[in-house]
């Protein structure tokens, strides 16, 4: 379970390292944007998409990552003060009731949505906008396959937080001894 555990941690953090790069890149672009304009008066509609893009993978795909390193938004209230088995616990109940069927309601309803776009090669309203939308709307099933291999990795170390945590305790009620 171990070297399930590193290869879910590795894939996500990788992922998360790759698409953190496109901030730079927003922020490239969004500087080009601002000298074309209002230096030499010329507004560019891709340019500005592009950020957009660029602000919605990094969303999307770094969703694992920053359940990896524990950034995502909790009230943390009662976590922050409980022991690593009830943390665990706690993981473990949402990640199986909440973020699991969250992950399955969101892919079922979204893939037929971005197969369509991919069929119809859909693209931007405006006609100077970019003209590969089906690719940014990938991006939402991208968020379901980053969020689901984390998530499986966060059910898996609690689990293992569980077990472990179990069997150590079950060695301190008996005065110690082992078993």
């Amino acid at each position: 379970m171990d070297a399930l555990i590193r290869l879910l941690d590795r894939l996500t953090e990788a992922i998360g390292r790759f698409f953190s790069w496109l901030i730079l890149v927003m922020v490239v672009i969004m500087f080009a944007n601002v000298v074309l304009r209002y230096a030499f008066g010329i507004v560019d509609t891709q340019m500005y998409q592009a950020v957009n893009w660029s602000f919605g993978m990094v969303l999307t795909a770094c969703a694992g990552y920053a359940l990896l390193h524990d950034d995502h938004v909790r009230v943390d209230v009662f976590y922050g003060a409980a022991s690593d088995r009830k943390k665990a616990v706690v993981n473990l109940v949402g990640g199986i009731v909440l973020l699991a069927p969250f992950l399955y309601v969101l892919w079922e309803r979204v893939f037929p949505y971005v197969r369509r776009s991919w069929i119809l090669r859909e693209g931007a309203q405006e006609l100077s906008g970019i003209q590969a939308v089906y690719l940014l709307k990938s991006f939402i099933l991208v968020f379901v396959i980053v969020l689901g291999i984390q998530g499986l990795s966060v059910i898996l170390k609690s689990i293992r937080t569980i077990t472990v945590d179990a069997r150590t305790s079950g060695k301190h009620d008996r005065g110690g001894l082992g078993g």
